[in-house]
């Protein structure tokens, strides 16, 4: 889907506030609410806008250590049992599997250094598991959640 210099505006805006109201939204870009509405569903229904969310102070849910979890795979390990972990386990934040030296990149939070090194051993546990790394996280430098928007027309 084209993206807009109004559609750019507009995701910018949601992107700082998804609580935004239609009629706030509306002013802060200068269009009408009819056509704000409109917009949005058809950002909504072309997936541009994935979903609207609340993102939570880590250390306020007691998740005070994160870190990143590299780990590679050999033989007959299963990648669908590290899929379902991954999936199952409410400490990962993000999963990727990567091209190099690892095959997946995992960040994780817990709530202290030995409920982490459970995660840690869960994983080093799972079939197939052969190379494991960590690096705990001291500071977030910059955090995004989404891509920024981009006019595309």
């Amino acid at each position: 889907m084209a993206i807009d210099v109004i559609d750019e505006k507009l995701l910018s805006v949601l992107q700082e506030n998804a609580r935004i109201s239609i009629s706030e939204l509306s002013k802060k870009i200068n269009l009408s609410l009819s056509a704000v509405s409109e917009r949005l569903k058809k950002l909504e229904n072309n997936r541009v806008i994935v979903q609207y969310t609340a993102i939570l102070d880590p250390t306020e849910m007691e998740k005070n250590i994160a870190a990143i979890v590299m780990f590679s795979f050999e033989g007959d390990g299963s990648q669908d049992e590290v899929i379902k972990y991954i999936e199952n386990n409410d400490c990962v934040l993000s999963c990727s599997r990567v091209a190099g030296n690892w095959d997946y990149i995992v960040k994780v939070c817990a709530k202290n250094q030995s409920a982490l090194q459970e995660t840690f051993d869960a994983i080093k546990r799972l079939r197939g598991v052969v190379r494991f790394s960590s690096m705990v996280l001291l500071d977030d430098i910059k955090i995004r959640y989404s891509v920024p928007p981009v006019a595309t027309k």
